[in-house]
């Protein structure tokens, strides 16, 4: 009796702890910890397009998870200022083995005026998806799809939890990459749209750069 006055035993009043999300199993507003010593000395000498991640505490304000096919779960952890960490597991579950590290960091974004110009970088003969795209003499050449002709746009949706609201988010998207040092530079070219909306195309054109890490450079805090 005395138990269920204060609240012991049954557990029913006391606070739901934070819930954890992905293989690093961190929650929204969790610590990661990430080290990028390894690929600042792979990229050293090299010139790449923006500086370098510094690495350091990250804070989860955000998460996202896309299920890319039957063996591979995109896991997305955010901060506040759009740097990303994503990971590729097997399930995503909490421990799961890590199977591809990488972090992104927001380069540039257009604004299409209008249908044609939409048509210029998506359309059937659209520069995302060109076997290289050329960003004022930076040439990254793609890293997804074969051929010599212009490759389809990677299409998934991701499911975006801030512990506030949760958001679904189709994303139309091409990589690209070039040689940086020992290490590679990546050019995530993203459309977003978000399936709570009425815009059909999307808002804007994005453009993140990436760098592989290795499992060993993060760590949840």
């Amino acid at each position: 009796m005395i138990g269920r006055i204060f609240g012991w035993g049954s557990g029913g009043n006391q606070a739901a702890l934070p819930a954890e999300h992905g293989p690093l199993g961190v929650a929204i507003g969790g610590g990661i910890e990430i080290d990028t010593l390894s690929l600042q000395a792979m990229a050293v000498g090299a010139q790449p397009a923006m500086a370098l991640p510094s690495g350091g505490m990250m804070l989860v304000a955000a998460y996202g998870e896309a299920r890319l096919d039957a063996q591979t779960v995109l896991s997305r952890y955010y901060d506040a200022d759009n740097t990303i960490l994503q990971i590729l597991s097997t399930s995503a579950t909490p421990g799961d083995e890590l199977l591809d590290v990488s972090v992104y960091q927001p380069w540039d974004s257009v604004v299409p005026a209008g249908a044609a110009d939409w048509a210029r970088w998506r359309g059937p003969s659209g520069l995302i998806g060109q076997p290289r795209y050329d960003a004022d003499d930076i040439v990254f050449e793609r890293f997804w799809g074969d051929g010599t002709g212009r490759a389809d746009l990677v299409e998934f949706v991701e499911t975006v939890d801030d512990g506030e609201s949760r958001r679904e988010i189709h994303q139309s998207c091409m990589l690209y990459a070039r040689p940086l040092g020992q290490a590679r530079e990546m050019l995530l070219i993203n459309i977003e749209r978000d399936l709570g909306t009425a815009a059909s195309q999307g808002s804007s054109i994005e453009f993140i750069l990436g760098y592989g890490l290795m499992a060993a450079d993060i760590r949840r805090l």
